[in-house]
């Protein structure tokens, strides 16, 4: 396997919209042939505004806050979304339904490749703007770990084991220390998920991206046996949802984050709210690689079906893994939503509908289970909460 870039022959369209989200397709394949693969698109930030109080009515749904401006005037400031950060989720959905007319299958976590008894399941993905705190924070060593979870996350929804996972590194200048540090924390990431790291791609480019910045992309391949892929077709009404815990915001959502962060009085230094730790710490946390822990669950039968919550949140990862006709009842408060969550919503005015759609909100993996499998699992050593079931209908709703 190897990884190539078109290098600086991008320079052409730089003044294009540079993507700064995570919206990822992937298309299964059941035929002997097929020419699409796993892919990734991104979308670009935009920005936000403040406007004078004057005579303006506001509807019932609207969230705003008055504060005195330093000339002794007032301004109103909006609550933030997901979309006014710049990342339109909805168009990402749309993109990868007009995808799936080319490419019949799209929508899963991973990409599946028939070979013998088996499927290879691929994923690619990368880590978004949470690079932009990384340099900020200085924090690089565990940057690598997000970069392999995000794809190694999602082809274990599949019920594959991740076998090697390969890299792409681009700066305009490369800084040999701080590519040993993001290197490191891939190594990492390929260790905590009992995958080779096989290989991948340095690429320097002169005047392409800001001095001290680069970017990442990765890409992961594993195998499951045919007779046990896990693709959802037999969960049913009653069925368990099972929260495993995130430690944090992840790798998705980090365009509105930095929104928030413009917003705030507060730095990345600065002291999370209530918390020992900074901002920057709580923020900057790595993403959980759940490889051996829900391949171990997954061994012991009972799993029928696996999201993994990313851009999208609840709202539109869990539905991906559903039959039509069946829907998810979200049991609210079943979990300790974690204290990042809540600054971020307060600092941010956020409905708690686009929290729900934006952010994993403390759970970065649901698994769909039996009932006597569910009952194994929530009586077992690791942390895990039982948090909803499957109903009749469509979408997710919450009680």
């Amino acid at each position: 396997m190897s990884t190539t870039t078109v290098g600086t022959n991008l320079e052409i369209s730089k003044y294009a919209v540079r993507p700064s989200c995570q919206k990822s397709y992937s298309s299964s394949f059941y035929a002997s042939t097929c020419k699409f693969f796993c892919l990734s698109r991104r979308c670009t930030p935009l920005s936000l505004t403040s406007r004078k109080v004057e005579n303006r009515k506001y509807s019932k749904n609207e969230i705003v806050c008055l504060v005195s401006n330093n000339l002794g005037g007032t301004t109103e400031q909006e609550g933030l979304t997901y979309k006014e950060a710049g990342v339109d989720i909805d168009a990402g959905s749309e993109l990868v339904r007009r995808i799936a007319k080319m490419a019949p299958g799209i929508g899963g976590f991973g990409g599946l490749f028939p070979l013998g008894d088996s499927y290879l399941v691929a994923g690619t993905d990368g880590v978004g703007t949470k690079l932009k705190l990384a340099f900020e924070t200085g924090i690089h060593d565990t940057i690598g770990i997000d970069l392999v979870a995000m794809s190694v996350n999602d082809i274990i929804t599949s019920g594959a084991k991740p076998l090697f996972f390969l890299d792409y590194f681009a700066t305009s200048h490369l800084d040999v220390d701080l590519a040993e540090k993001v290197i490191k924390g891939i190594v990492n990431g390929c260790q905590q998920s009992d995958c080779a790291l096989l290989g991948g791609e340095t690429a320097e480019m002169p005047d392409f991206y800001a001095n001290g910045e680069y970017d990442l992309s990765g890409f992961a391949v594993g195998i499951v046996k045919k007779e046990s892929v896990i693709n959802g077709k037999n969960i049913s009404v009653g069925d368990v949802l099972i929260g495993l815990p995130s430690s944090g915001v992840h790798s998705n959502g980090f365009s509105l984050v930095r929104r928030v962060l413009a917003r705030s009085s507060l730095s990345l230094k600065d002291k999370l709210p209530g918390e020992s730790i900074t901002l920057g710490e709580a923020l900057m946390a790595p993403t959980v690689i759940y490889v051996k822990q829900v391949l171990d669950i997954i061994s012991k039968g009972g799993i029928k079906g696996i999201a993994h919550i990313t851009g999208g949140g609840f709202t539109d990862n869990i539905p991906r893994v559903f039959p039509k006709g069946l829907g998810a009842l979200v049991y609210e408060d079943s979990w300790p939503v974690p204290p990042v969550f809540k600054w971020i919503q307060k600092a941010g005015m956020i409905e708690d509908a686009e929290m729900k759609r934006t952010f994993n909100m403390g759970i970065g993996m649901v698994l769909v289970a039996s009932k006597e499998a569910a009952e194994r699992i929530l009586n077992e050593g690791e942390t895990a909460y039982r948090i909803g079931e499957v109903i009749s209908g469509d979408g997710v709703s919450y009680r």
